[in-house]
């Protein structure tokens, strides 16, 4: 897909975005290039959207659909990415086992290895939204000591906790050289 410059120019960044369907991925997007609230529809395959993001890095975001027949493919999207941003619905209780799963499958690829990682509690404006501290006990993220990954919580439709999510991205991938706590 491409790779990160690290010579001070301008750093081209292949992000790849993943998560079950209707977990806000799509909204997520839209809301990060400054487009104004549209109702989406479920994404069939993916939307590539170039971003600009702090630090002069310029991003590639791949919005891959997660309808359940979709994700077989999703493994075609890993090669080449130089971070993953992971989303949940904090809202979708019954489907954080599936999510899990999804997300464990997809850092076992061998494209993954080394890969740092960024997970989105989405939806954390919503009353009913489980916690952060509960999300990243079930997420058993500290099975990925090879990885660098920040957990942050965030919504697509207030666009509350999207520059702390940039920023997330941006130390991450500073982070990808060096062996991360």
């Amino acid at each position: 897909m491409g790779s990160v410059n690290s010579r001070g120019h301008k750093a081209e960044v292949q992000v790849v975005m993943m998560g079950l369907d209707s977990a806000g991925k799509t909204t997520l997007l839209y809301k990060l290039k400054g487009h104004e609230l549209v109702e989406t529809l479920p994404t069939i395959g993916f939307n590539v959207e170039p971003l600009k993001a702090p630090g002069h890095l310029s991003l590639t975001l791949w919005d891959v659909g997660g309808q359940t027949q979709l994700r077989a493919s999703w493994k075609d999207y890993l090669e080449g990415v130089n971070i993953l941003v992971y989303v949940l619905d904090s809202t979708d209780e019954t489907r954080l086992p599936e999510a899990v799963v999804e997300l464990w499958e997809v850092l076992d690829s061998p494209n993954m290895a080394r890969v740092p990682f960024l997970v989105l509690a989405n939806k954390q404006d919503a009353p009913d939204a489980l916690p952060l501290p509960e999300i990243r006990d079930r997420l058993g993220l500290e099975r990925y000591q090879d990885h660098c990954w920040e957990l942050r919580a965030c919504s697509a439709l207030t666009g509350e906790g999207l520059p702390e999510a940039l920023q997330s991205l941006k130390s991450l991938l500073t982070s990808r050289s060096h062996l991360c706590l």
